[in-house]
């Protein structure tokens, strides 16, 4: 499991006084500034967060060491990453999407189906996007119990009986 997890990502400076439009990726959005100090991907430069106020599109906010509107536009585009051990402890049937990439997907009967790649959220629930060597395309596949009743993060791979697979 990584030692940072992304839950946001800068959308553009708001204001002329160095204020953001902050795009939360947590599952309450305002939940962001507590995580704070939050880095960029790389590292290299950390921001504690201030919320302001909601603003179109996102949440509007204050960065440590961002004073003006040059600086805020400046970081457009970049993501945030909390320290893992700031977040909380999911139950054991959530998981941080971070933990879900890269993991082996295995069909029922142990057949290799490829790698998570992506995951999407369009409003209805989740969709794990499985790429592999050898698949001409894409599996999406919705997580849900169903289609997906083992996620065992300790051995790295997630059992699947995709939907349409055994008929």
């Amino acid at each position: 499991m990584a030692e940072r997890v992304c839950v946001g990502a800068i959308a553009g400076a708001f204001g002329v006084r160095g204020e953001v439009r902050l795009k939360s990726f947590t599952s309450q959005p305002n939940d962001i500034a507590e995580y704070s100090p939050l880095w960029t991907e790389d590292g290299k430069r950390s921001f504690t967060v201030r919320l302001t106020r909601p603003v179109t599109g996102g949440l509007g906010a204050r960065l440590s060491g961002v004073e003006s509107r040059e600086a805020a536009e400046a970081l457009r585009g970049v993501t945030l990453w909390a320290d893992r051990a700031r977040l909380p402890v999911l139950p054991d049937d959530e998981f941080y999407h971070a933990d879900l990439i890269g993991l082996s997907v295995y069909d029922t009967g142990g057949v290799l189906l490829g790698k998570v790649r992506a995951i999407y959220d369009h409003g209805a629930g989740d969709i794990l996007e499985i790429f592999g060597a050898g698949r001409k395309q894409t599996l999406l596949l919705p997580f849900t119990k169903e289609a997906v009743p083992t996620v065992d993060l300790t051995a790295g791979r997630i059992i699947a009986d995709p939907p349409g697979e055994d008929e």
